[in-house]
């Protein structure tokens, strides 16, 4: 059974039909990029996953739990399923260690001195154990966006979904935060990126889905995907993203 089952999928936005109908199935252990170009539906895709936004037809199933829009069901789901976003979201009255604690206390009702262990533990994981009582306004933009990283994985999910999460950052910033998601992938971690990194696309991902005009235009193994795309569409995606 796979861990993420998208079925038939759509949502819309008033008379604005975002997703006709997606179909993924996501196994445990897969990194899956989502590339595309803007407006195509892949943002709203990942917030449907989550349960930030509610779909209209279809279902969707992780871990074999069908997502249900109601608060019991959306909290479960989010304590499974953790989500970055591209900007990092962080509390700026709050350290870096303090940020990565709120969650699990709040959330979880984990205590103080678990979560503080926590914090401290996933910090570390991306590098920044030493920033632990730094504030964000004390960080750079890649660290801002690695401590949002810490605090997705201070809550143990299955899943991370990652939303655009190195496309605020300056392209010397790109790389460390794109350093700890390989690394979390080659220890096993179900991710699924929309991102507009063609390279890490193809060095990283196991599969890439192409989403073109809210449906899924093509998906494959990346060297499938890259090396010879089946559509004219995927085609000039991929040219304008070379030029």
């Amino acid at each position: 059974m796979s861990l993420i089952e998208i079925t038939e999928v759509r949502k819309s936005f008033g008379s604005n039909e975002v997703l006709k109908g997606i179909n993924i199935d996501v196994n445990s252990g897969e990194v899956i990029a989502i590339i595309g170009k803007s407006g195509s539906g892949k943002s709203t895709l990942l917030r449907c996953i989550n349960g930030l936004e509610t779909i209209n037809a279809g279902t969707i199933a992780v871990a074999g739990a069908q997502l249900l829009p109601d608060d019991l069901h959306l909290k479960a789901l989010r304590l499974k399923v953790g989500m970055i976003f591209q900007g990092f979201n962080l509390f700026p009255h709050l350290t870096a260690g303090k940020n990565v604690m709120l969650s699990q206390m709040v959330v979880k009702k984990v205590k103080k001195d678990a979560a503080e262990a926590m914090a401290r533990r996933q910090l570390d994981r991306v590098g920044l154990l030493h920033k632990f009582d730094a504030y964000p306004d004390e960080l750079s933009g890649g660290q801002q966006q690695r401590v949002a990283i810490a605090r997705a994985l201070a809550m143990e999910p299955i899943a991370l979904l990652c939303d655009e999460i190195t496309s605020a950052l300056d392209p010397e910033l790109v790389q460390e935060v794109l350093a700890v998601v390989k690394e979390l992938a080659s220890e096993g971690m179900t991710l699924l990126m929309v991102t507009h990194e063609m390279r890490f696309a193809r060095d990283v991902c196991s599969r890439v889905v192409f989403m073109h005009q809210g449906r899924v235009h093509e998906i494959g193994p990346p060297g499938e995907v890259f090396a010879s795309p089946r559509t004219p569409e995927l085609q000039q995606f991929l040219g304008m993203q070379a030029a």
